[in-house]
């Protein structure tokens, strides 16, 4: 016969075994439903002013960025799946003097919006292999 703490610390355990089990679940059928999902792979139609919000972040001072250059919106797998990437070069400072000299990166949209920079240059050449790049002027007028 079962006591009361014996029947609450089986519910308990019963109740957290279908909770993992439903997340498990719903992990694995949202990454299915996303490879395949057209929303997912929408255009993304406000790419420069996405990436250029998102470049006040990313860069440590985003004043004088020079040579910037981005590629159009293009769907390349990432990790597997394919999503928009719009290739980045550009030449930004290192300090108040300095220049860092040129850097490529890849930025990832998904469902049509901006999701985040993709920087290690393996994966970036990968990514960009290729590219053709067009002028991108107004990475050169952000502010802080």
């Amino acid at each position: 016969m079962l006591t009361g703490g014996m029947r609450a610390r089986r519910l308990g355990l019963f109740v957290g075994l279908l909770l993992f089990l439903g997340a498990c679940a719903h992990h694995h059928h949202r990454d299915e439903a996303d490879a395949g999902n057209d929303e997912v792979n929408a255009f993304p139609k406000t790419y420069k002013s996405d990436i250029l919000a998102a470049m006040h972040v990313y860069l440590n001072d985003p004043t004088g960025v020079r040579d910037g250059a981005l590629t159009e919106p293009e769907l390349k797998p990432v990790n597997d799946i394919k999503h928009y990437v719009v290739c980045l070069r550009f030449n930004a400072k290192k300090n108040a003097k300095e220049y860092a000299g040129a850097k490529e990166i890849a930025a990832v949209f998904i469902a049509g919006r901006f999701d985040r920079f993709v920087d290690p240059p393996k994966t970036v050449s990968e990514l960009c292999a290729g590219a053709v790049y067009a002028p991108f002027p107004e990475l050169s007028k952000l502010t802080r």
